[in-house]
């Protein structure tokens, strides 16, 4: 028996032309569309305008994907809130609720585990398994909305995964997020993370769509980069540097360098010498993330030392904050619950 087809990952011309093949008049395609993205109806059942005779074809021929809620962690010190979603095949993703002063933003995850294999990061422990689908990713802000109770008004795709290893569902995604028939949202409120695939940013940078980069940097030399971030062994910061700058030069919108302190490894006077080096003329703004500790890896840091180190970025002229640390009592970092998860399951076989 043929699969089901994911309708939450049509577009809308893809939707009109399923269901004109279906003999539907276009127009139903419209109202289909504004049920799943406008009013996140879980089931065809739902679309109570919708013919009931069609409602039973849209159940035979499509479905609804749903996710679930395995884990919910509550911040006690701010309004954070960390969500460990099961997938419809049992695998894990994370995604991450933040409160700002401009509105609700959550931190998305686009693939099950991630092949990049930075030595810091707890997402790649794990191993890599599957890229997620649009709808699974459009999902993760439905329920989170659904329980939260709450509207989001800005995204940030820097959770399990590198967003530029799934280009082609992530950009499909965002199409369906910006819909104006769909959900609307402007892609200048969504920030994509990579950790430097360098033919990715450029394709993404003649597209323009207007959302922000953040190149997870890490280390200010080639050979300190790859020690810790193999991308870098196949895209060199020089590779990297001009691509960002053709990003700036093609949409106007400046780089964010993402900087995870690692103290005695990346934050010393020589380290934020070469920073400096690597980023003058670019009005770059560095965030400096004191690293996540990670029961596996020995890399440590604390907020002081990543202030530290700020100061000594400004005294060279780089634009320097340190991120604001949010959850920090519900392992709200990347990868950490969802290696937790794989690792219980794996013991209780």
């Amino acid at each position: 028996m043929d699969e089901k087809r994911d309708i939450l990952s049509m577009t809308l011309p893809e939707l009109r032309d399923a269901l004109t093949a279906l003999g539907e008049p276009k127009f139903r395609a419209s109202q289909v569309y504004r049920w799943l993205h406008q009013k996140k109806a879980q089931r065809f059942s739902q679309m109570l305008d919708i013919p009931s005779k069609l409602r039973d074809r849209l159940d035979a021929e499509f479905c609804i994907k749903s996710l679930f809620i395995a884990r919910r962690l509550a911040s006690s010190v701010d309004d954070t809130v960390k969500y460990l979603y099961r997938l419809p095949d049992g695998q894990h993703v994370e995604t991450v609720l933040m409160h700002y002063h401009n509105g609700w933003r959550l931190c998305i995850s686009t693939q099950v585990g991630c092949k990049m294999g930075c030595a810091f990061c707890a997402s790649t422990i794990a191993g890599f398994v599957r890229n997620l689908e649009p709808s699974e990713m459009l999902l993760q802000i439905m329920e989170t909305e659904r329980d939260a109770g709450e509207e989001i008004s800005g995204l940030v795709l820097m959770g399990i995964g590198e967003p530029m290893d799934n280009f082609e569902n992530v950009i499909r995604f965002l199409a369906l997020l910006s819909d104006p028939d769909g959900r609307g949202m402007s892609l200048r409120h969504v920030t994509i993370s990579t950790c430097g695939i360098v033919p990715r940013i450029r394709e993404l940078a003649d597209r323009k769509t207007g959302l922000t980069l953040a190149v997870s940097l890490h280390n200010p030399t080639n050979a300190g980069r790859s020690a810790v971030m193999p991308v870098n062994r196949r895209y060199p910061l020089e590779e990297l540097m001009e691509a960002c700058r053709y990003y700036f030069d093609k949409t106007g919108r400046r780089v964010t360098y993402e900087y995870a302190v690692m103290e005695g490894e990346n934050d010393g006077e020589s380290d934020a010498k070469a920073l400096a080096k690597l980023l003058h003329g670019q009005g770059a703004h560095v965030n400096l993330i004191p690293v996540n500790k990670v029961k596996e890896r020995s890399y440590h840091a604390t907020r002081r030392a990543a202030q530290q180190f700020m100061q000594r970025l400004e005294r060279l002229g780089v634009h320097a904050t340190v991120r604001r640390t949010l959850g920090s009592d519900i392992q709200a970092a990347c990868g950490q619950l969802r290696h937790e998860a794989d690792t219980q399951d794996t013991e209780s076989r």
